[in-house]
């Protein structure tokens, strides 16, 4: 449940690293990991955060040094498509060698995005070239062509277009989906990191002022400031939990009431089932193994909540089981949270997408199975792609009769009327929201049904 400090804006409009660089001579170590990091993701599509949390236990960085890596690798994949143009337009030839991108890649976020002295930024990546035999040849070359865009940074910012650090078959989605009006605003609103949002258990508006926040209308406290988060009052009680304002929608959307068996299916990290044992439910959480479900306990236990907890794959639960509610939050391509996760962009494929939709499916009609005869049940997914959103709910009400929707209303997500489709599921994109939301929410779709009774 922490956080990187917050990166203020530094000289020229460029953030600051969530730690401060050392001096080139001593700065290898950081580069070094982002460098590992990046060429992992980028040879095998693994997620940041997996390749990030094996590599930072190696080398014996500092904490300073870690929080330097990782933010080379945020800037690096949220804005790659602008890194990467950058480069090219600096090079004589194409460019064919991963490796040598991976090290421009490096040393032009450094230049390009982080409060970094240049030269520190340009001499660090020249001595990681030197250092391996496969690149020493390149070491004039990445001197060469991150001093220039060291001369030209203020251009390349400039002449960015924010569709380029938005893939080609994301973006092509998206404009068919959205429009592509709409499309430009959500890519611009992902090259900015998210805010920092709480859901709370007792009084909202006596927390928001306690913690300095804004309390917005869907609920959920929004933090002027990134900061660490296990130094903030009511931590330690349990007062309060980090979720996205979006996240938070889908079980207030279920509205459970004290004593009902609901189950939380897909659970973790854990913040919907800490919504739904906090307003009374006998909850079941459900996730596929005790690794993912750690976080899951972790939360309950810090907040002085209940639930029952398994580790298995929802998909093996008895159909027989009875529930008077069920939370679906379901395995997605998560390109709703490109804020927060920026490598999603790069990892992920259309191929992914289509195989995750065939796998909530799965999971939708074993979840109408194990709902009682009057239950209630959202699916929801922190995507951006309508095959696991929209498409998914109307074939849903299709194949199974005795399921039928419970439309959305604007007044229970805060009179965010932009973010109600018209057949009456929450759609929420981070560009949406005007003044209420003006730092944006990640992308994601929820859909609420009822079972017939007989």
């Amino acid at each position: 449940m922490t956080n990187r400090k917050n990166r203020r804006s530094g000289p020229g409009g460029r953030p600051r690293a969530a730690s401060d660089p050392t001096p080139p001579a001593e700065g290898l170590g950081p580069r070094r990991l982002a460098l590992r990091v990046l060429d992992e993701i980028g040879r095998t599509r693994r997620p940041l955060d997996d390749a990030f949390d094996d590599g930072a236990g190696e080398g014996g960085l500092s904490a300073r040094d870690v929080g330097l890596a990782r933010a080379i690798c945020l800037a690096a994949l949220r804005r790659r498509g602008t890194i990467r143009a950058a480069i090219s337009a600096r090079l004589a030839k194409p460019m064919h060698d991963e490796r040598l991108f991976t090290l421009l890649l490096v040393g032009a976020a450094q230049v390009l995005f982080l409060d970094i002295p240049d030269h520190a930024a340009v001499a660090t990546s020249v001595d990681l070239a030197r250092e391996e035999r496969a690149t020493q040849r390149y070491a004039g070359l990445v001197n060469a062509v991150l001093r220039r865009i060291v001369r030209e940074r203020e251009a390349v910012l400039a002449e960015s277009d924010p569709l380029a650090d938005v893939p080609d078959w994301l973006a092509t989605g998206w404009i068919e989906a959205y429009g592509r009006e709409a499309v430009i605003a959500m890519a611009q609103i992902h090259r900015r990191e998210a805010p920092l949002d709480l859901s709370v258990r007792g009084d909202a508006a006596a927390w928001a002022e306690r913690l300095g926040a804004r309390l917005l209308p869907t609920g959920s406290l929004r933090l002027a400031d990134r900061t660490e988060v296990v130094a903030l009052p009511g931590y330690d009680e349990g007062a309060w939990w980090v979720q996205d304002a979006a996240a938070a929608i889908p079980a207030r959307l279920l509205a459970v009431r004290p004593g009902e068996r609901v189950a939380d299916l897909c659970a973790a990290p854990g913040g919907k089932t800490a919504q739904l044992a906090a307003a009374g439910a006998n909850v079941v959480a459900v996730d596929r193994t005790a690794k993912r479900l750690a976080r899951v306990v972790e939360n309950i236990e810090r907040l002085g909540l209940s639930a029952e907890i398994r580790a298995m794959d929802v998909l093996a639960m008895e159909d027989e089981e009875s529930f008077d509610a069920i939370l679906l939050d379901a395995p997605c391509s998560a390109t709703g949270t490109l804020r927060r996760r920026p490598d999603v962009a790069w990892t992920k494929t259309r191929e992914d997408v289509g195989k995750l939709a065939a796998l909530q499916t799965k999971l939708l009609d074993k979840a109408a199975d194990m709902l009682a005869p009057g239950g209630r049940l959202v699916f929801c997914t922190c995507s951006l792609e309508q095959a696991e959103g929209e498409r998914q709910a109307r074939a849903f009400l299709a194949r199974r009769p005795e399921m039928e929707r419970l439309p959305v209303t604007d007044v229970e997500i805060g009179g965010l009327t932009a973010c109600v489709t018209p057949e009456g599921d929450f759609r929420s994109l981070p560009h949406l929201g005007g003044e209420a939301m003006v730092e944006g929410l990640d992308g994601f779709f929820a859909a609420r049904f009822r079972k017939r009774k007989a």
